[in-house]
């Protein structure tokens, strides 16, 4: 896999790199290194300082080792490792909680993942229903497919904001008692024949972002990282992470804006008694969406969201695990 094979144009890039306030000697991580868009372009900024990758897709993490120039090398690695194991991954380079200046994440499954129908991420594409972001390790969507019970499968879909999620598990359970369900064209035929197309929305958009969010553990893999991140930045230093969909806008906005208030005490309280200080800062409150040069280049950043805080230099303090859940 070199560079030019993993297509992937990486969104809100300038927004991006502005959003992080590099510094030339810094220490940065950016947990889905993708094809290296964004990495190469926080690693141009460098010359002094350290960028470490992370990506749970091998495909990913050999397209951004393709980049890595004479310039850079000794400076910017590229490690196969989901971003849940970014506190691991940061321990074993000898770093220590506080010293990183940047982290990003780019939430967003990659048009390399969905472009190549081998990967089975997307209906467009006849593949094999698999939708790993790490295909050597996990079940397919295949293998999910074939032992969840219909009711825990009305859950999955209607967690993904899914109306039909009710006809669509009876037909996907009737439909595997006949024969397996292992194609991409398979399943989106079969959702298409049974839920009517609204507007230019394919009908199974959404029972596939469900099943890719589930196989890929994503919204555990979500809260692992919201809960290390502010730890491991120094005063100062900056979290910029990129939504794509509501699932992974909503715990992204509220654990943000959790982390900024300076009070953690119920509205009823006559005083505050938490002593919580704020552990950051949003450097703008509603953050930043793709404008019409991007979107005309690139009409899958359409959806993408870019936030950014900066870390306080008030000492760390991790969020109560009631607030924690209710964020």
């Amino acid at each position: 896999m070199t560079a030019s094979d993993f297509h992937h144009v990486p969104v809100l890039l300038a927004e991006t790199v502005e959003g992080l306030n590099i510094q030339p000697g810094g220490v940065y991580v950016d947990c889905t290194a993708g094809g290296g868009g964004h990495s190469s372009a926080i690693a141009a900024l460098l010359p002094e300082g350290r960028l470490i990758s992370l990506d749970r897709d091998p495909d990913a993490v050999a397209a951004a080792s393709a980049r890595i120039g004479p310039a850079a090398a000794g400076q910017w690695e590229v490690v196969h490792a989901p971003f849940s194991e970014l506190d691991a991954v940061l321990r074993e380079r000898g770093l220590e909680p506080g010293s990183v200046q940047g982290i990003l994440a780019d939430l967003g499954v990659s048009s390399h993942q969905i472009d190549t129908a081998e990967r089975g991420f997307s209906f467009a594409h006849d593949g094999p229903l698999d939708m790993r972001m790490d295909p050597s390790t996990g079940e397919s969507a295949a293998d999910l497919l074939a032992r969840i019970d219909e009711r825990d499968l009305v859950a999955l879909l209607f967690a993904n904001d899914e109306g039909r999620a009710r006809r669509i598990a009876r037909a996907i359970v009737a439909a595997r008692a006949e024969a397996p369900l292992e194609r991409t064209a398979q399943l989106a035929d079969l959702i298409e024949s049974v839920a009517r197309r609204t507007g230019r929305t394919h009908p199974a958009t959404k029972t596939f972002q469900a099943l890719r969010i589930a196989i890929n553990a994503e919204d555990d893999q979500l809260a692992r990282l919201l809960d290390d991140a502010v730890r491991w930045l120094a005063p100062g230093g900056r979290l910029a992470l990129i939504t794509f969909h509501s699932g992974e806008d909503r715990p992204v906005k509220r654990r943000l804006a959790r982390l900024a208030v300076d009070c953690l005490c119920p509205p009823s309280a006559p005083i505050c008694q938490c002593s919580w200080e704020p552990q950051l800062r949003l450097v703008r409150r509603k953050g930043w969406t793709a404008g019409p040069q991007e979107l005309a280049e690139n009409p899958r950043a359409r959806s993408a969201r870019l936030r950014v805080a900066e870390r306080t230099d008030h000492p760390h303090q991790p969020l109560p695990p009631e607030v924690r859940r209710a964020s």
